[in-house]
């Protein structure tokens, strides 16, 4: 079953975002996954959550979206995100 990481980010810094926004892509590839959105616009029907930015990035499993997040790859550029921006971020089960 696929896993998938679903972040709302909200931008505080776009010049320092833009440096994180390039390195990021290698990283999920080199674990095999993909985005399925980046930015995205949308439409709230329900509750109370107003993501910023919303990203969904999905893998070949829950652990392998794990092992990227977790991995010394993007250990080295997440620093970046945390300076740019403030971040809600999970790892969800697709099964």
């Amino acid at each position: 079953m696929p896993g998938y990481v679903i972040g709302d980010v909200d931008i505080t810094d776009p010049a320092a975002y833009e440096e994180y926004r390039r390195l990021t892509p290698a990283t999920i590839a080199k674990y095999g996954g993909k985005y399925i959105l980046r930015g995205a616009s949308y439409e709230k029907v329900e509750g109370d959550w107003s993501p910023k930015r919303l990203v969904l990035l999905e893998f070949e499993s829950f652990e392998r979206a794990k092992e990227w997040y977790n991995s010394p790859e993007y250990s080295e550029v997440k620093p970046l995100r945390h300076k740019a921006a403030t971040s809600n971020m999970l790892i969800v089960d697709g099964g």
